[in-house]
């Protein structure tokens, strides 16, 4: 295609955007409208499962060990720990540590209640902190460290603890929420795509005689097509864009004003970049896409005269 012929193109495809003034203000309203709706379900759906990751990466595993474990034994249980393949980190935990943990997660009740705790008298065992690569992975993983036990006249490991029965379920509930959200974005987007593309439908069937007039005077289809191809893609992009911008700002404004709250109950959003370029990416892709197909379904059954 020359230049000349896709400036040619383009010019003609923008002035039917501006020519067509209610035409064009309803494909567009249409657009904005859908794609809005699915943009908010959307970042519903994203946050969702930013949350439901960030549960999965606290799961961790406690490996409490027997009284009196010699130091040497624990050092080499630590390296069998360390060494297993689906273990990312593993931390000892002295009972001293422990304690302390303890007294400050108590706060004030619980410097009376530890009270004359200390040295001797401390009633907590020594301990490893083992953080897996794959959460899901957390019930193998714990297994296989209970048998460490095996084949050791003095076993080492007192127990084993990962929240057995909490984890699984927590993982059904993250699972079956990734999946509900998911089937929901989904389901907009198809709904969103059925009516704007209907919407433009009616934008080119209303000019159906004018395609006909270019058809018998000697147009060929590609000349006939291009200026509607483009036209279709300028209302996708700004009937997207809209959307994709009072989405971002609002987000932006809710991420300013309850952040801190959210930081107090420690759960946090997704940050505003990866919000942005993953909201903005998909949003006008599909906006530019059901814009492009509309027009050209719609031209294509007027080609045939």
């Amino acid at each position: 295609m020359k230049i000349s012929t896709a400036g040619r193109h383009l010019r003609e495809g923008t002035k039917n955007v501006l020519r067509n003034g209610w035409m064009s203000f309803a494909s567009i309203s249409s657009i904005t409208i859908s794609l809005f709706i699915l943009g908010v379900f959307l970042l519903l759906s994203l946050n969702v499962n930013f949350l439901a990751q960030q549960i999965e990466q606290q799961v961790e595993i406690r490996v409490y060990l027997e009284v009196n474990t010699p130091q040497d034994q624990i050092a080499l249980l630590q390296n069998e720990i360390a060494a297993m393949p689906k273990v990312n980190k593993v931390k000892f935990v002295s009972k001293e540590e422990g304690l302390e943990y303890l007294r400050e997660k108590l706060g004030e009740s619980g410097k009376q209640l530890l009270e004359g705790f200390n040295g001797d008298n401390n009633p907590l065992n020594d301990s490893f902190t083992v953080e897996v690569s794959e959460p899901r992975e957390v019930a193998a993983v714990a297994g296989e460290i209970n048998k460490l036990n095996e084949g050791k006249p003095a076993k080492p490991i007192y127990r084993v603890s990962y929240g057995q029965g909490t984890v699984e379920t927590m993982f059904k509930v993250t699972t079956i929420v990734r999946n509900v959200g998911l089937v929901l974005v989904a389901a907009l987007a198809l709904t969103a795509m059925f009516l704007i593309s209907n919407t433009i439908k009616i934008t080119i069937v209303a000019r159906r005689r004018e395609i006909s007039i270019m058809k018998l005077v000697g147009a060929t289809n590609s000349f006939i097509r291009w200026p509607f191809f483009i036209e279709g893609a300028l209302l996708g992009i700004i009937g997207s864009v809209i959307p994709v911008g009072i989405l971002l700002y609002g987000y932006w404004q809710m991420m300013r004003s309850i952040q801190l709250d959210l930081n107090l109950l420690l759960i946090k959003l997704l940050p505003f970049d990866d919000i942005a370029w993953k909201t903005s990416v998909l949003l006008i892709g599909i906006g530019v896409m059901i814009g492009i197909w509309g027009s050209v379904l719609s031209v294509r059954k007027f080609l045939r005269v």
